[in-house]
C-alpha cells in the first residue's frame, strides 16, 4: 500500500477566479475548479486552451494575475514551486526528466532526495560503500516500482525501456515525494496503447490508495474513461464541467473540439463537401 498522508473530505484545491494575462493575452480568464479529494479530475481542451498555463499554475511555476489558489482551505496562491511541492502537490512533464544514463531504480530514488540525510546524487553516482539510509531508500524505491508494474526492470538504464513505461518510471518518482495530490500532465502522450492500458491500470490504482489526481491529458477516450469530474477549457474559460457522460453530451464541447455544425455534418457524413 502507498505510504499516504491524509486527504480531507470534500476539496482539497480550489481555483478561485483564476486569471492569467501574458501581456494582452488572456491565457486562463476567470478560471472556477475544485478537486475533490480521492477522486480523477481531468482537465482538457484543444490546443491553446490553457491547459499548460493552468498546470504551471498549480505547481507554482507561474503566480496568477488574479485570483486565489486554496488547498485544503489554505492560501497558496504566492508559493514557489518547491513549497507547493512541500505541501504534498506533485507533478509530472510532458516532456521526460528522466536521467538516461541511470537505472530505472536510480531514477524513483531520486524522488527521495528531500528526504535524504547525506550528500544523495553524489553517492548515486559513486559505487562505493551502500549506507543504511540508501539501502532504506533503495527498497522503498523498489516498492513504487512494483506500484507500476516495473519492479522487474529496476536495474535496466531507464533510456533502454519504452517510452511508455518511461513514463511509469516518472510517476513512481513522483510518489517518492509522497503527495497528496499527483498532477499528471499528459501522461500518455507519445505512448502506445498497450502502454496506455498500463497507465490507466497505474491511474487507477492510486485512486484506489487514496490519492487525488489531476489529469491533463488530450486522449478523450483516457479522460473518459478514468476521469470522476472533467473541467473543459476553451480559450482560457472553463466551457464545461462535470461528469464524463455529462462531457461527452455537451454541444459546447463538441464545438469546441470540432468547429462546429459543418464539421460534424461532414464526419457524419451528411453534409458534401462542394
Amino acid at each position: 500500500t502507498l505510504d499516504l498522508p491524509e486527504g480531507i473530505n470534500g476539496k482539497v484545491l480550489e481555483l478561485k477566479d483564476i486569471s492569467m494575462h501574458f501581456g494582452g493575452l488572456k491565457a486562463i480568464d476567470e478560471l472556477e475548479v475544485e478537486v475533490l479529494a480521492g477522486t480523477v479530475h481531468g482537465i482538457i481542451g484543444p490546443n491553446g486552451s490553457g491547459k499548460s498555463t493552468t498546470v504551471n499554475i498549480l505547481s507554482g511555476v507561474y503566480m496568477p494575475t488574479d485570483g486565489k489558489m486554496l488547498w485544503k482551505g489554505k492560501n497558496i496562491t504566492k508559493y514557489a514551486p518547491h513549497s507547493i511541492a512541500q505541501e504534498g502537490i506533485t507533478r509530472t512533464f510532458q516532456n521526460l526528466q528522466l536521467f538516461e544514463d541511470m537505472s530505472v531504480l536510480q531514477n524513483v530514488m531520486v524522488g527521495f532526495h528531500r528526504h535524504f540525510k547525506t550528500g544523495f546524487l553524489k553517492n548515486l553516482l559513486y559505487l562505493g560503500q551502500v549506507s543504511n539510509e540508501e539501502q532504506y531508500y533503495a527498497q522503498k524505491a523498489y516498492d513504487l516500482l512494483r506500484i507500476v508494474g516495473l519492479e522487474k526492470r529496476a536495474h535496466e538504464k531507464a533510456s533502454d525501456l519504452p517510452y511508455g513505461e518511461q513514463r511509469l518510471v516518472e510517476i513512481a518518482r513522483g510518489l517518492a515525494l509522497k503527495p497528496a495530490l499527483l498532477i499528471l500532465d499528459e501522461p500518455a502522450a507519445g505512448a502506445s496503447p498497450k502502454e496506455i492500458e498500463k497507465i490507466m491500470d497505474v491511474i487507477r490504482r492510486l485512486k484506489k490508495a487514496g490519492l487525488s489526481i489531476i489529469l491533463v491529458e488530450h486522449h478523450m477516450d483516457i479522460v473518459m474513461n478514468i476521469c470522476d469530474y472533467i473541467t473543459v477549457l476553451d480559450f482560457g474559460k472553463k466551457i464545461c464541467e462535470g461528469n464524463p457522460e455529462t462531457i461527452q453530451n455537451d454541444p459546447r464541447v463538441i464545438d469546441a473540439y470540432l468547429g462546429g455544425e459543418e464539421v460534424n455534418q461532414l464526419v457524419a457524413g451528411t453534409k458534401s463537401i462542394s
